[in-house]
């Protein structure tokens, strides 16, 4: 029986309880962007090789026990990236899952902001509704700038209730990778390379 969140015909293999995300490079710099001139610990992921990790995450699953495998040639297994590998790819998924949690509260800003508008927008069109009730052959136009007003609190109340959500599941996702562990091992001679 499959695990929640992972499916029997999955492409992850199991090792022990953990679930593993498997990626064979020839050296480590493939796995960071080449035009970050931070230090190595500081460096951003190669956007492939963030994608490949976090949709293998996201498969996953942030709840089950997951380990990142990387598999490298003898001589890039002694260097002192490849020591310090486990920090630096700990340290770029902590980063993202605070930008992304910035990213969610500007979201929430935003969804407040729209909701003030809306109820102001839907406060004016009650307010004109009521004042072209006093006259004649006006109840079309006074329905209409009431379903208009209420039309108008759609896309907040939307964001509130839907939008934040996968941006949140986003930030366990990440928050998740932080945590995982990675281990280095000799190169592989089968299994999904790093594009």
């Amino acid at each position: 029986m499959a695990r929640k969140g992972v499916s029997r015909s999955s492409v992850y293999r199991r090792e022990g309880s953990a679930w593993l995300i498997e990626i064979r490079l020839r050296e480590l710099r493939q796995l960071f962007h080449h035009l970050d001139p931070a230090p190595f610990r500081e460096k951003d992921l190669d956007p492939a090789a963030e994608a490949y990790i976090e949709d293998a995450m996201r498969e996953i699953g942030p709840r089950q026990t997951v380990k990142l495998l990387v598999y490298l040639p003898k001589a890039a297994r002694s260097t002192e990236e490849a020591r310090t590998l486990p920090d630096a790819v700990a340290h770029y998924f902590g980063y993202r899952a605070a930008q992304t949690r910035v990213e969610l509260r500007r979201l929430l800003r935003r969804a407040l902001a729209n909701l003030a508008v809306g109820l102001a927008f839907l406060g004016l069109c009650l307010w004109l509704r009521k004042a072209l009730a006093a006259g004649s052959g006006a109840e079309v136009l006074g329905e209409g700038l009431l379903i208009i007003g209420w039309v108008a609190l759609w896309r907040p109340v939307e964001m509130f209730l839907y939008d934040w959500w996968p941006v949140l599941r986003r930030v366990w996702r990440f928050e998740a990778i932080a945590r995982m562990p990675i281990e280095i091992r000799g190169a592989a001679a089968t299994g999904p390379p790093l594009a």
